[in-house]
């Protein structure tokens, strides 16, 4: 018995919104491991927040469930996240686009963290998107 196999087809998106996409991705205060990890399966929120976030590798420093929750929203508002749901709704895990795959393939296959840190530049445009909030 032969399986078929789809091949996958990589979504092209503009490059305007692939830039902010990984702008925001590297001012996130998360690190790559949690995107990979995210490529996987669902990471719930109270994996990300406290201490649970530094010990998982996913975060520097410990965050507040109410910061980790904005920054995460925030992501999904750029559109490399996305809230799981389940049979009675909305759940507290979070699962990366494909938008937000293709980012974390494309710098693994890099092997580049050092895309992960940004720039001065990168922090004042992600202000500015966030402040004005212009996600697209």
């Amino acid at each position: 018995m032969t399986a078929n196999l789809r091949p996958r087809h990589t979504i092209e998106y503009p490059d305007q919104t692939v830039h902010r996409a990984e702008q925001s991705m590297r001012c996130a205060p998360f690190k790559l491991n949690l995107f990979s990890t995210m490529v996987q399966q669902s990471v719930s929120l109270t994996a990300i927040s406290g201490h649970s976030g530094v010990a998982n590798q996913y975060t520097q420093t410990p965050l507040s469930e109410l910061i980790a929750e904005a920054e995460l929203l925030w992501l999904i508002q750029v559109g490399l996240l996305r809230r799981e749901v389940d049979g009675q709704g909305l759940t507290d895990s979070f699962r990366v686009t494909p938008l937000g795959r293709q980012l974390v393939q494309k710098w693994q296959a890099q092997g580049d963290s050092i895309r992960m840190t940004p720039t001065l530049v990168d922090r004042l445009q992600h202000a500015w998107n966030r402040w004005f909030r212009l996600p697209v």
